[in-house]
Parts: structure tokens; sequence; C-alpha cells
């Protein structure tokens, strides 16, 4: 089949160019009608002409556009859009016709009278531009984007705002909820510098536009007309479908190359060709394996990992990949390669890369990107069906056994041993050599079959890791250990990690303490904490009072007056952190919930201990409606965490507060909620020996909460008693207050 390579370069404004695929260039291993099925959907086709096999890509939501991008910008861009914004994938709606500027004018007056807020270019400082170009370069946005700006960029100065486009790049799926820009995890300190960078020192005036009622109406009617809402979102506007996308035929309507009276896409030759080439294969499903191409060229995902020998890292693209480990190699820059992930990764740890911004690289530049779950959803699963490897048992010794297989474990990890830990972390503390992956993340993070297979031939399934073979040709390098037997000091190894954080450290691991303190501003720390769980974030206030966060589950675990935390080790996000004075313990499980009626069990966190180490609810806080979204912070370092119950969206800041000892000793926790609809949900504020005070104050031996009038659901005995907010939320914007008193 005849394959194309389209390949992506600066193109200045006014120069018109073929739709922009990121995906269809270097090696992308689609014959010609896999990239025609791509180009069909990544092009939008599927929201005009209807079709069972193709997925709907929405456009941005135009919601607030007035407000997120300058009013003269929409203009010039609908007039002519292949020319504002070369290689846009937005078709020309109005090539060819006499009436284009009066239309286009009508159509930003009324979006524009859409946006409750005006549009403002702000202005921009010379050492955010600095900042934000090495950040562009380092994180990886240059892998869609070529260096320079290229790639479509050029036209971003003229289109945003410094405030706007720090917005979008800090959560751009907000209103590309199925666009291919992805969240960098950047903190709006990052996204700010990156939008300095990308609109540069040009003077851009924000001069007020006020819409105009008469244009207003005209617009309205010219966007029902040119049907708009078959790709954009805007309350109030649906669709209208048109053919269905199995009845199309090569060269005519939009593939026809005429520039009037349909939406013209200004497709090359070879795209045109592609697309002929697809249509009429485009009633047929695709097998597991073309998914996943499809996917990944889609995504991108391509222009840093490999597959089945498409994609990967080009020569001129590698000095962007950068590590803080060069002695690790190149495996410490470039992202590891996709080939048979679903038979390395648990499927739960896939999706924690995937959804939830895990890494276990914290020396690695380019960052993951996250295109959220509703767009990749169905990756781990095609992934787990589609890699497959000889299954190797590694079963939980028995009892009398356990001691043998850990002491040998515990050994081989050591500088007694293979010396693993000269270039692997260990349980968060550093290695006094290279700072490989923490190894204790092993069990957590690999499926078993894949783990032994692995370590007895790591070249071959990471090429250039400067790991070791100690198990050449499936022999054991150390014949005092276990008989000698490979098999059995690979299972005494699995065994060893899957103990945890309780394991005992090897001989060799150094841990380094490092107190953190808080001097006249708040401070936020990262990391894995008994006291808040695997993804932990601790925040201190001048004054002494701080609190922990579990991001895994949406919970305010922890609360303590005095100094702040010790770290095992100085890695910011990597190490474990402790409360440096006597903590008052929360719960941890998901503090947000819908019950089916008031007694209703609350639905605990699953337990796991030394007999049962394996996590029988990997999913637990997503089955119940959470999804963490990040944290932003204000000026003063104060961090808002962002997150999801259901479809309520929530914010949720704690402020230190003075109460009645004349010294920082408790929190007034505001949380906010926008909701789609009114509903019921309940929030699990204070568990144990809990104590009623009045209708609205509740202590236990450590902690009293002042909660909102008419909220409290009292329920349980004893040490089981329980403090539940019922809340019942209305359509739109609400908040609540809670106070928190320290009592010790």
């Amino acid at each position: 089949m005849k394959r194309f390579i389209a390949v992506l370069t600066l193109i200045p404004i006014g120069v018109v160019a073929a739709p922009i695929i990121p995906g269809l260039h270097g090696k992308h291993g689609l014959d010609q009608v896999h990239q025609g099925r791509l180009l069909i959907a990544e092009l939008r086709c599927a929201g005009c002409h209807a079709s069972d096999t193709v997925k709907h890509k929405k456009g941005p939501d135009l919601s607030a556009v007035g407000s997120r991008v300058n009013p003269d910008y929409i203009q010039k861009f609908i007039v002519s859009p292949h020319s504002t914004d070369p290689g846009t994938q937005m078709p020309d709606l109005l090539a060819g016709n006499p009436k284009r500027h009066e239309i286009a004018e009508a159509l930003t007056h009324y979006l524009v009278s859409r946006s409750e807020e005006p549009f403002v270019a702000g202005a921009v400082k010379q050492e955010e531009v600095d900042a934000g170009k090495k950040l562009f370069e380092r994180i990886g946005c240059v892998n869609c984007h070529l260096p320079d700006k290229g790639d479509q960029l050029s036209h971003v100065s003229s289109k945003y705002g410094i405030d706007s486009l720090t917005d979008f790049l800090f959560q751009p799926r907000h209103v590309r909820p199925s666009g291919r820009m992805p969240d960098m995890n950047l903190t709006r300190a990052e996204a700010k510098s990156i939008a300095s960078y990308l609109i540069g020192l040009k003077a851009h005036g924000s001069s007020e536009f006020k819409p105009v009622a008469f244009k207003v109406g005209k617009g309205e009617k010219y966007f029902d007309q040119l049907n708009c809402a078959s790709c954009h979102d805007l309350k109030g506007k649906k669709p209208k479908p048109a053919l269905s996308l199995s009845k199309l035929r090569k060269g005519k309507g939009c593939l026809s190359g005429q520039s009037k009276g349909v939406p013209y896409f200004n497709l090359s030759q070879e795209q045109r060709a592609a697309i002929d080439q697809a249509l009429p294969e485009m009633d047929k499903h695709l097998d597991e394996k073309a998914q996943i191409h499809q996917t990944l060229a889609a995504f991108n995902c391509i222009a840093c990992h490999t597959r089945d020998g498409a994609g990967g890292v080009s020569n001129a693209m590698f000095k962007y990949f950068g590590t803080d480990e060069e002695g690790l190699g190149n495996p410490a820059r470039i992202p590891p390669s996709l080939d048979g992930v679903g038979a390395k990764l648990r499927p739960e740890w896939l999706r924690k890369v995937l959804f939830d911004s895990e890494s276990v690289r914290p020396y690695m530049h380019t960052r993951m990107p996250q295109f959220g779950e509703a767009n990749l959803s169905h990756l781990p699963a095609l992934f787990e069906k589609v890699d497959q490897l000889p299954k190797v048992e590694l079963p939980e010794p028995k009892r009398d056994d356990r001691r043998k297989y850990r002491e040998g474990g515990h050994l081989l990890v050591g500088d007694k041993g293979l010396n693993c830990i000269a270039c692997h972390n260990f349980n968060g503390k550093t290695s006094p050599g290279l700072k490989g992956i923490d190894l204790l993340n092993s069990f957590e993070r690999l499926q078993p079959s894949w783990f032994v297979h692995f370590m007895k031939n790591p070249q071959q399934y990471r090429p250039g890791i400067v790991m070791p073979n100690y198990w050449p040709g499936g022999e054991a390098v150390r014949k005092d250990v276990l008989n000698g037997n490979a098999d059995e000091q690979l299972r005494a190894l699995w065994h060893y990690f899957s103990l945890g954080r309780s394991a005992r450290d090897p001989s060799g691991i150094r841990s380094v303490g490092t107190d953190l303190k808080v001097t006249d501003r708040v401070r936020v720390y990262r990391g894995r904490s008994r006291i808040a769980g695997y993804r932990g974030i601790a925040v201190g206030f001048p004054g002494g009072v701080s609190y922990a966060f579990n991001a895994e589950y949406g919970s305010l675990s922890g609360l303590w007056s005095g100094d702040f935390v010790s770290v095992g080790w100085g890695g910011q996000g990597a190490g474990n952190f402790n409360p440096r004075a006597r903590a008052i313990e929360l719960a941890q499980d998901v503090a947000f919930y819908r019950l089916a009626k008031d007694d209703e069990p609350w639905p605990l966190l699953p337990k796991m201990d030394k007999e049962n180490p394996v996590n029988p609810d990997p999913l637990y806080p997503r089955n119940r409606g959470y999804q963490f979204k990040g944290y932003q912070l204000d000026a003063n370092g104060v961090p808002t965490f962002m997150y999801r119950t259901g479809a309520v969206e929530v914010e949720d800041t704690s402020n230190a507060e003075l109460v009645a000892t004349n010294r920082l000793d408790g929190l007034i926790r505001t949380i906010r909620f926008t909701a789609p609809k009114a509903e019921t949900v309940y929030f699990r504020a204070l568990t144990g020996k809990v104590k009623q005070r009045s209708t609205t104050e509740f202590t236990n031996d450590a902690v009293k909460l002042r909660v909102p009038e008419g909220t409290a659901l009292f329920r349980g005995e004893g040490e089981m008693r329980e403090l539940l907010l019922k809340l019942k939320l209305p359509k739109g914007k609400s908040k609540i207050q809670i106070h928190y008193e320290l009592l010790r």
C-alpha cells in the first residue's frame, strides 16, 4: 500500500497549509487505509456524518470563547482559518462566499455575547519568556510543536491574552475535552511562563469589543445555518445530522476539492487519496491491534514511545530529552517502549500512569501527557488483551518458608548480594550511586511474569539499559543464595518487594533525613506518607499548624501543630514524609459519596497486610466517583485541591485559623462545588470516639469540628461513630465551610 509522511515545519501566518495531524509524521507505521481512517477521525467528519466505527472528536467548547480569544482573531479566523492558523484542522465554512466578512463579523458578535467576561491581552515579562522557552523544550512540548514555536504556534500571540493562555495550558481539557492538547501537569506558574514565551513581548492591544444586538441575532442564525454545533459545544445548540459516514463517496462534497458551498479542509493530494482509500472500509470495525496503533498515532504517543517498530525519538529531537541521571544512559531520558506494555504493567498501575499522572522516573525531564480517561479509557484493556507473555507463577510462600525468601531477597538487593541499591533507590531512601527507579515500586507496578522474563534478560526488554544480567541463560550468578536456583532467587526478590514499606532496608542503602521548615510562606511537599498514603501532600502554615491531604482518595487525613515534616530524601515528590510533631490522624477513605439512604454503610478503603498484600479493589477511589484533578497555589502559596465526586467539580481550600488560644492551631476549610444538577452528596467529616456538643459542634479527644447548620448526620456508637454531612447541592455553584480546632 502507498505510504506518506507528513513533515511538521514552521509555517508563517498567511501561508495556507494542509491540516496537520502530528501523529502522521515520522515512523507512524500506518498504511494508506489506516492513515485515511485516522484523518477522518481527526478532522471530525463524524460530527456531521454519523458513524458506528468512528468516535466523534469534539472541537473546542465555545461557551466562553470571547473571554479566552481576542475577538479580532476570532473574526479573522472565521474569514480564513487556513491562512490565519496554518495547518488548522478547522474547515473553511465560508470558502467562496461573497458575504464571508459580513458573516464572520456577525458570528464574532454572537460568540462574544455568550461570554460573561471581556478579553484582556495582559502584559508579558521578559524573565517569564526566558523561563518559558526552557520549560517548553524541557518537558516535551517540542515533541508535538517543533522548536522555535513551529507547527501552527506563530498565530498564538495574536489569539490569546496572557491570562487566558495560562488558563488553557494549566487545564486544557476544560475547553477541549476531546482535544489532542494534553494536560502536561503544569503548575500555574509554569503555565504562565510557557504562555509568556508563546505570546512574546509584542504589544497586542485589547480594544474593548461590544457586541451589537442586531449583529448578535444574525450571528446566531449563521451559527445554526453552518451547523457549528456539530463540532462545538454551546449551551442551547444542537447539531444537525447530515448524510451518514457509510454513504459518503470519494470526490464528493467535502472531498471534491471544491472550495465553495461545502466545508473546505484544504486537504493535500496525499491526504485526499488516503481518505478515498479508507471510505469503503469505514463500516468495518478495527481489530484490537489496529485500534492501538490508531490511538497511538491520534494522540502522537509515537513521538516519544515506540511500539511494533513504529514511532520513537528522532536524532534531531534527541537533544530535547534530558535527565538528571546521565549515568543511567538513554533509558533515563527516553520514555520506555510500549512493546508488551499490557503484559508488563498491572492494569491498575497503567491506569494511574494514563489518568493520574503517576511516575516512577523523577529524573526524566520529559513529562507524561495526560489526555484524560474520556479519551483513552479503552487503551488499558486493549493492551492487556493484545500483549501476552509465557505465564510465570510467583506464589506467596507458605508461612514456614516466608523468612527464607524474605532474607534471601533482602540479601540479594543489598551491597552484600547483587548490590541492586548501587543504582536504585529503595523505599524512598536514596541510592549511594545512581538514582534509578525505586525498587519497592516493583510489586505494585509490574506483572509477575514480565518481572521474571525481564530480570533474566534486561536488554531484550529495554535495549540500552545499564542494568547487568545476573541470571544469564537462566543461571544464577550468586550460587550461595537459595542454592543458586535462579527461579527461587527471583521468587525471593518478588516476595521481598511485596512487603512494601514494611520491608527491612537492605545493606548499603543510605537514609538521609531532611527536616523541612516553614518560614514566612506556606510550604507544600508531595510524597508518600503513612498519614496521607501513596499520593500524600503536606501543607504547612507560618505559625506552626499543618495538615496532610491524601490525593489518592480525596481526604484531609492528618492535622498537627508544631514543626512541619521530615523527608527521607530531597527529591520532590519522591521520598516519604512524616510530621515532625504528633499528628491527629483522620480517616483516609473517600471523603464524598452518594448513599442510597442515611444508614447505608460508608464504602471503606480496602485493607492490605502481609497476609493479604494484593489490593482487592485497585480502582477503589475511581469506582466511588472520585477523581483527583490537581491543585493550584494562590499568591501566598495556599493550595486549592481540585477533584471530582461523580459529576460534581470540587475545589477544596484550607487556611490556618487563629482560635481562642491566641495561636494558630486551627483550620478553616472552604469546599466549593459546581454541580451540573441538584443532588445530595454525603461528606464523611469525622470518625471514631466522636461526641456531639451541639447541632454544629462535634469533638473527639484531639479535634473539634464546627460544621454548617442543618448538615450533620451523627450515627454509630462507641468507638465506631461517624459524623457525616448531608449536603443538598443546588445546580450550579455552592460552598460550605468547616472549622477544625486542634485540642492537643
